[in-house]
């Protein structure tokens, strides 16, 4: 179920999740009785109350939506709520997920789908400053799997193209042609903006345990959640 978890605060814990937990999208030809109910089993691992994990319609886009009690699913590509769980979900982009707190102490979380145009277009600084017009401070980064610089091959006008916005992107492939490590280019983007990067997952081509579009095109997609809990 879990690739790997771990309470990241007292309260607070972090997830990600495996090819055991089964595919959770909605969006890949699934059948959607079947991708709710490993939602829920998902939830019941978690110790979540049935239907509390919030998921995105992800788009690919820089929208940032702050969630509330009742608030429905929103089309977006990163989530920040007061303590309310939150989820991602990937087969090769970056599941990234930010933990802090406000001055009463009220846990600050954030969910963000790292991809390709996401780095580019800045959705992880965006979450960001929506966590900190929140109040959060101390904000920490947990990346998860993804595809990695040496594997994720692109054509070189848009290796130039994503490296003019956010140099640390530009790689090589380890058969030495273009590529982008979106990885280097999200720790680079949180850094900047202040942020702790705790931990890096694992390359998603290269791991068997992982769902991976650039390893099959139809392929299930994996989960980053975070959550409060007492």
């Amino acid at each position: 179920m879990f690739l790997w978890r771990a309470e990241v605060s007292p309260g607070v814990s972090v997830a990600f999740t495996d090819i055991h937990a089964g595919n959770l999208a909605l969006h890949v030809g699934d059948d959607a009785a079947h991708v709710r109910r490993r939602r829920g089993e998902l939830e019941g691992a978690a110790g979540l109350t049935p239907g509390s994990l919030r998921f995105m319609d992800q788009v690919h886009g820089s929208t940032v939506e702050m969630m509330e009690p009742g608030t429905a699913a929103p089309t977006a590509d990163a989530m920040v709520s007061r303590g309310l769980p939150l989820a991602v979900m990937v087969a090769d982009c970056i599941p990234a997920v930010l933990v802090a707190q406000d001055a009463d102490g009220t846990p600050v979380l954030a969910a963000v789908h790292a991809g390709r145009p996401g780095i580019a277009n800045g959705i992880l600084p965006a979450a960001v400053e929506r966590m900190r017009a929140a109040g959060a401070t101390g904000i920490r980064a947990w990346l998860g799997p993804s595809i990695c610089g040496k594997c994720y091959e692109v054509p070189a006008d848009l290796r130039d193209q994503v490296a003019a916005q956010v140099p640390a992107t530009r790689a090589e492939t380890s058969w030495g042609t273009p590529a982008l490590d979106l990885p280097a280019g999200a720790r680079s983007q949180l850094e900047a903006a202040g942020v702790v990067v705790e931990y890096a997952g694992q390359c998603t081509l290269e791991s068997e345990q992982l769902f991976s579009y650039r390893r099959s095109s139809t392929t299930g997609r994996f989960a980053g959640i975070v959550w409060s809990h007492d």
